[in-house]
């Protein structure tokens, strides 16, 4: 995507070849700086503390973490190391570990200065494959929109949670990439952000790249979503993914379920939206397997922003002396999914559905 004129991915190779940079999407949306990776500990520091965040692009980040590791120490130990460090910093999305083994099997057979140019052109590999699988996505999320607007003649009202956009994948998104290229296409879409408490990737995140981009959207609170559409004020929604089941339950931010209840009793279709790397195939009920990451309270019990003099401030807004809990993400189970759209197309949340568009994927997880 653009930013100030400029095409960015979210991570990519530094300009001197010995590190990686990333945008540090803990200073959005007050500032744009660029980061930079030099070891594997700062790789997986950037995953726990989400200067890198969204499930695609954390399994990038941390393929990029072993070919730091690799510079460092080629060995055997290191590489074995390297994956476990990486494997701790965040449980829940299922693309950190697609990634970590898809790099690991790539790299145990060899040796030397091979693996280290094997780490890193497969982690550029790696964010290839994402860009192309979410412009797919897009575009066959988008016919949806378009579906809309050669129904209704009006503008298309999306409702979206978190931020499944540009800055959660190496570039395009996932629930995003239909509206943006719908908004190309001259369909006429307007965007209704949650703000996604507690960590507000929706109002900081979310907002600041289809300002960006140039497409229409009117931020909420998290608790409007419902009567949005009980006013026929939504059409459609789209979110991303963090896990997917074999049989179609969906872990999201925490939140999503809800969506997903009001949208189910106002009769409004509600899309997932993912690449199959987001697909655990080893999963069949995501409520009762799904790992949720709990998170720090403080997450909870404080807020960031910008004064007026455009100092920016952490404030607690909590009671003193009050705990607090952060779970991190809930399942939505897969019978209020009105569909899964994919970079191979769009299916039902079901197990037969996946399938149908995955069979080669499907073989292999029996085997």
């Amino acid at each position: 995507m653009r930013i100030h004129g400029r095409h960015y991915r979210t991570i990519f190779p530094a300009e001197d070849g010995a590190g990686v940079s990333i945008i540090d999407q803990t200073k959005l949306p007050f500032a744009f700086e660029i980061a930079r990776l030099s070891t594997v500990e700062e790789a997986a520091t950037a995953i726990r503390d989400m200067q890198v965040r969204g499930a695609p692009l954390i399994g990038a980040t941390a393929a990029y973490g072993i070919a730091l590791a690799m510079d460092a120490d080629a060995s055997d130990e290191a590489l074995a190391q390297a994956v476990r460090v990486l494997g701790a910093t965040r449980p829940t999305a299922v693309n950190l570990h697609w990634a970590l083994s898809r790099v690991e099997n790539r790299l145990a057979p060899l040796s030397g200065r091979e693996r280290v140019r094997a780490a890193w052109t497969e982690a550029e590999a790696i964010c290839d494959e994402d860009v192309e699988q979410n412009h797919a996505i897009g575009a066959n999320g988008a016919r949806l929109l378009a579906e809309i607007h050669a129904k209704t003649g009006r503008t298309v009202n999306v409702l979206t949670h978190c931020n499944a956009g540009w800055l959660a994948t190496v570039d395009w998104g996932t629930a995003l990439s239909p509206i943006y290229q719908a908004h190309d296409a001259g369909i006429p879409v307007h965007v209704y952000v949650d703000e996604t408490r507690p960590r507000n990737q929706g109002a900081a995140l979310t907002a600041y790249e289809l300002g960006a981009h140039g497409v229409p959207h009117t931020v909420v609170v998290d608790n409007a979503g419902g009567h949005l559409m009980q006013h026929g004020k939504v059409d459609i929604c789209f979110v991303g993914s963090d896990r997917t089941t074999a049989s179609g339950d969906v872990c999201n931010k925490i939140g999503t379920y809800l969506k997903a209840l009001a949208a189910r009793d106002n009769d409004v279709p509600f899309y997932v939206t993912l690449p199959v790397t987001t697909i655990d195939w080893s999963l069949d009920d995501g409520l009762a397997e799904i790992p949720i990451e709990e998170r720090s309270a403080r997450e909870v019990t404080n807020l960031v922003g910008i004064d007026e003099d455009g100092a920016v401030h952490d404030v607690r807004v909590v009671a003193p002396g009050s705990p607090a809990a952060n779970p991190a993400f809930d399942v939505t189970p897969a019978r209020l999914v009105a569909g899964l759209v994919t970079e191979r197309g769009i299916c039902p949340a079901s197990r037969e559905g996946i399938a149908g568009l995955y069979p080669d994927y499907t073989r292999s997880a029996a085997e």
